[in-house]
């Protein structure tokens, strides 16, 4: 009786050690703290934040934040009725860290951290910075998670990726708001899992080979689009759970379609629950607001210089494509972080240490994510959203280059917009907006963008752009479309240009999937399909999308009649486009081309099936030995009003 009484008052008291967190000693081993303060730790989500953990054999849950100024922090939430006496984490030393292992918490679970500033002795609450869950907005505070169970199924997938050579593969993306995309009948947000089922339908029919999705890291305004973004760690609760969003892009997957993050690693909101002043000072950002402010947007800016916030940015990048399979992820605002005296007045910015204006730390930071990227997640693609001429964006780092992937390339983007906006009349005064891109388009990775950022802001839609009455609006757009899908590099369509929608993208509300009744916008939606077929069909039009080897003019001078043609090529192997920019039917027009025989018409963008007026060569048309253009062989042709013509000769030996 004895020995079963002592037992039982043994366990009684281990059971009651095992429940009290102050029992348990320190948690986090010294070489991760080390590797950390380096800024070198990929994976200190796994450590800071809030992690289901085991110690001496009692499950629970390891709280730890880096809060180096703060005189103590306390871990807050649901299992402590909010009370910051509870629980006083424990300072680990120099590294800034702090931390609780708490035994018996579950998953479900809110909680924030509670940090007495040095300062001024006051005590704030903040979010978790390495959060992976979060209550929906306008509630803050972050949600304990169970640890990463999900089981994949896109193993084919990721194993091909693994060994794709995407310089030399078709790259056709859709660029997509989640909130907007599609809503309920009564406007509510759907689901990830709902959402992945309705826009791989869409994306299978439309031919597109990725989704890129406007940022779904978590953020507390629906109005920023996800671009001021606070949860760098979680998916946004909007529209479900970490592992809804793992569904979603393992269904992506299953169906071929990859799926690429816009991520934005150039500013965080002020929003006080946030990363602002996060231990009582400048932590995150720069103190001094000529460097650690952005005054257009109101944000503030990370200081890349510091080896945690830096560790803090590419772990989250690492993050994203390790824990939920993303293909890539598109880097915004590159240009803010390269520049110092970015978008600022002559004496609002701090010169580096050169006296220059490039941002050396944000240099240095970008180089080392493309680096960890690359290595740790080969195949993924890391694209960088930079407007200027820094050059060398998507070349090696080992080269002199920042290392991405590939670069949007704005320059194009904006020429080509503005020369489609003006009236046929006088685009032969500006035809050199069409011809010059080419002067520069293979000294990077380009991709060519038609983003959301050019139908917002009273900018018009894409259709609403063009020229002319109802009729050559969609024809100058259908020629716009097989400009994109013709020109050397990758593409990328924002959703509702798909399908022409007339209205600017509104992110309170639905696309106007409607319109498809009508012919003009399901000739669009045709067309698109259409030409994402050939794309990816046609070696052509992509293996040699970044080689000067893949292009050749035929005629790029002919400003009278604002005529353009010219060869994609993929060797011996050729596809000529032609394209007539003013709504004139041009009879018997002479095109020089290099080979004899059958030239098909692929696609002619007038054809009655896309809404056009059906003026083309019935099928295809026969080469004669009638030099021309500096060609031994030539084609007279019938171009159609504002329309693009592609054409594919017979077999060439």
């Amino acid at each position: 009786m004895t020995s079963k009484k002592n037992t039982a008052h043994h366990q009684k008291v281990m059971n009651a050690k095992h429940s009290d967190p102050f029992c348990f000693g320190a948690q986090i081993p010294e070489f991760d703290l080390h590797l950390f303060g380096e800024g070198k730790h990929w994976h200190i989500y796994n450590l800071l934040g809030a992690n289901q953990w085991i110690s001496d054999g009692i499950k629970g849950v390891l709280f730890a934040t880096w809060a180096p100024n703060a005189t103590s922090v306390s871990v807050i939430g649901d299992f402590n009725q909010w009370d910051g006496h509870c629980h006083p984490m424990r300072n680990r030393g120099s590294s800034g860290v702090w931390e609780i292992f708490l035994p018996g918490v579950l998953e479900n679970q809110c909680y924030k951290f509670e940090i007495h500033r040095s300062d001024n002795n006051q005590i704030i609450e903040k979010t978790d910075p390495y959060g992976k869950q979060f209550e929906l907005r306008p509630k803050t505070a972050a949600i304990t998670c169970a640890a990463n169970r999900y089981k994949w199924g896109d193993d084919e997938w990721m194993q091909q990726r693994s060994q794709n050579n995407w310089l030399h593969e078709p790259l056709s993306i859709y660029e997509i708001h989640l909130g907007s995309w599609m809503k309920s009948t009564d406007n509510q947000f759907l689901d990830y899992q709902e959402l992945a089922q309705r826009i791989v339908e869409h994306v299978k029919c439309t031919g597109f080979t990725h989704i890129e999705l406007l940022p779904i890291t978590e953020h507390p305004l629906d109005a920023s689009w996800g671009y001021q973004a606070l949860g760098y760690f979680a998916p946004t609760s909007r529209f479900g759970t970490p592992d809804q969003f793992r569904y979603f892009v393992e269904h992506c997957h299953k169906n071929n379609i990859g799926v690429i993050l816009d991520w934005v690693p150039a500013h965080f909101p002020k929003d006080s629950h946030g990363l602002s002043q996060f231990d009582g000072s400048a932590l995150y950002e720069h103190e001094d607001p000529r460097r650690g402010e952005h005054r257009d947007w109101g944000t503030l800016i990370y200081n890349y210089g510091r080896n945690e916030v830096k560790n803090f940015l590419i772990a989250s990048a690492l993050y994203w494509l390790e824990e939920f399979h993303l293909d890539g992820l598109r880097v915004d605002a590159v240009a803010s972080m390269l520049y110092l005296d970015y978008s600022r007045e002559a004496h609002d910015w701090i010169p580096n240490k050169h006296g220059g204006r490039e941002n050396l730390e944000a240099i240095d930071f970008v180089r080392d994510l493309n680096i960890a990227t690359h290595s740790q997640h080969p195949g993924t693609i890391i694209m960088a959203e930079e407007s200027t001429a820094w050059p060398q964006v998507s070349r090696p780092v080992d080269s002199g280059g920042l290392g991405f992937s590939m670069k949007w390339n704005m320059g194009w983007m904006h020429d080509t917009l503005s020369y489609m906006e003006k009236d046929p009349i006088h685009r032969s005064h500006h035809h050199s907006q069409l011809t010059f891109g080419l002067l520069y388009n293979f000294t990077e990775n380009f991709i060519l963008p038609f983003s959301h950022d050019e139908v917002v802001h009273e900018k018009k839609s894409l259709l609403y752009k063009m020229p002319g009455d109802e009729w050559q609006q969609f024809a100058n757009l259908r020629l716009l479309y097989a400009y994109l899908f013709t020109y050397p590099g990758k593409k990328l369509l924002f959703m509702g240009n798909e399908f022409a929608q007339g209205s600017e993208w509104n992110h309170e509300k639905s696309l106007e999937w409607h319109v498809l009744d009508y012919p003009l916008h399901s000739g669009v939606l045709k067309l698109t399909s259409d030409l994402n077929k050939l794309y990816r069909e046609y070696k052509e039009l992509h293996r040699k999308d970044f080689d000067s080897d893949g292009f050749e003019w035929i005629e790029c001078n002919n400003t009278n009649q604002s005529i353009l043609s010219y060869l994609r090529r993929d060797g011996k192997k050729f596809l000529l486009t032609v394209f007539n920019l003013t709504p004139i039917i041009r009879k018997n027009y002479r095109i020089g081309v290099p080979a004899p025989g059958r030239y098909n018409e692929l696609l002619n963008t007038d054809s009655e099936c896309y809404g056009g007026s059906n003026v083309g060569n019935q099928g295809h048309i026969i080469a004669d030995k009638t030099p021309h253009m500096d060609r031994p062989y030539s084609i007279e042709i019938e171009l159609p009003p504002l329309g693009a013509l592609l054409f594919y000769p017979d077999e060439i030996q």
